[in-house]
């Protein structure tokens, strides 16, 4: 057992922190917490001296094995490159206090495993398994002058690293029944053209209605939900006239849809850090002339969009999205946001918002009896300087993954 006194607790919700209070960790899970000394005789005591504890971090929007900005180069350098790369990633993910991420394309059982298994260092991890794309979507990797693909389930192909290729109401069903089969947290498609993708401009609309709702009624017996990249705002209303749960970066939302997706209670993930990062790095990192053009649309409309969201009072949760070398900027999507929102906003964001998309309420990014015990103390009070958490980790005093202290500059 763990006791932490003397803490100042932000519980992912309220903007005042009750001072003094004190918490009992038992194996994974916080066990008590109360205004008053616990009694606990065997429990090792970590005074925090009035600093702050609040529930750990979540990334809703992260790649594991996405090692270059090239996905086809990722495909190429084969699964022991990519898997080298997604333990270097997750462990960086931790040490900056992201004690959960989604894996929202490419994630797998094996990486799960391992990281279950204690194989490797990594935040608790949610995946999405293998993106849905139309032939000719985003996740759709060839290059207009290739004919063939072996992005399907067939094991004697190379298969696409990240998606699987789907046409048609039974093949949609097929690859979502085959991902929640896999242990798939929920199912992501890609609704829009996107930035990296060599065949499909932004402003297209992928996936038929009757395939998107296929997909979604597989996830609703199944008990959980589908997220859908989108760019445009056509791609936004679609997916959820049809049922999508969750909006993976809503780039290019205007304020009417931004109004529609509040008034229809859908969460929008917005992911700043690929954006702005991937326009000061992406030529020198090799990005195609095209996607950088696309880049840049995305960049003109973002900022605007977040404020129409948060005018909206759309929800929304903490995504990076960052590819290959860019990895280590994970933190600096709360600087990205910071003119737009509020410390508070942003904290729940990446905490209670963050449990509530994962369809963990209760359970992270709170703190309170029977959450799991995944904790960040911070050198500060973030409710008045967000920048102490875009500082990676250099101001967390304590991380605390599963009721296992990973970081410690206190004991």
């Amino acid at each position: 057992m763990i006791l932490f006194e003397n803490a100042r607790v932000f519980d992912g919700v309220n903007a005042d922190c009750a001072e003094g209070m004190s918490l009992l960790i038992e194996n994974d899970v916080i066990r008590e917490v109360s205004d008053r000394p616990i009694k606990a005789d065997n429990a090792q005591r970590i005074d925090l001296a009035g600093k702050t504890l609040m529930p750990g971090l979540i990334d809703l929007h992260i790649h594991a094995y996405f090692s270059d900005l090239n996905a086809k180069l990722v495909d190429s350098r084969d699964a022991p490159y990519r898997t080298a790369h997604a333990v270097r990633k997750l462990g960086h993910a931790l040490d900056c206090g992201f004690t959960s991420v989604r894996d929202i394309g490419g994630g797998d059982y094996p990486l799960a495993a391992a990281i279950h298994d204690k194989l490797i260092r990594a935040p608790r991890f949610f995946y999405a398994g293998k993106v849905l794309s139309m032939t000719g979507g985003h996740v759709d990797y060839r290059l207009p002058g290739e004919r063939h693909h072996t992005q399907g389930y067939c094991s004697c192909g190379s298969m696409n690293w990240g998606g699987v290729v789907v046409d048609g109401v039974d093949e949609c069903i097929k690859a979502a029944r085959e991902e929640l089969r896999r242990g798939a947290h929920c199912i992501k498609i890609v609704a829009s053209g996107g930035v990296m993708s060599p065949s499909d401009p932004m402003w297209m609309n992928q996936f038929r209605e009757d395939e998107t709702r296929a997909i979604v009624n597989e996830c609703v017996e199944r008990r959980t939900y589908v997220s859908a990249h989108c760019h445009p705002v056509s791609a936004i209303r679609r997916s959820v006239d049809f049922g999508v749960r969750c909006i993976e970066h809503a780039t290019l939302i205007d304020a009417e849809t931004a109004q529609f997706v509040a008034e229809r209670g859908v969460y929008v993930v917005p992911t700043m850090s690929v954006i702005f990062v991937t326009m000061d790095v992406g030529a020198a990192l090799g990005m195609t002339p095209d996607s950088m053009g696309k880049l840049k649309i995305a960049a003109d409309s973002a900022l605007e969009g977040l404020q129409h969201m948060r005018d909206a009072g759309v929800k929304m949760g903490y995504g990076t999205d960052l590819l290959g070398p860019t990895y280590d900027q994970q933190c600096r999507e709360f600087e990205f946001r910071r003119d737009i929102f509020t410390p508070l906003e942003l904290l729940r964001q990446a905490t209670s918002i963050g449990a509530e998309i994962l369809m963990q309420e209760d359970k992270l990014g709170c703190i309170k009896p029977g959450a799991f015990a995944d904790l960040i103390v911070v050198d500060g009070d973030p409710l008045r300087d967000i920048g102490l958490l875009a500082a990676n980790g250099e101001k967390l005093d304590l991380i605390m993954r599963a009721g296992e202290i990973v970081k410690d500059r206190l004991s």
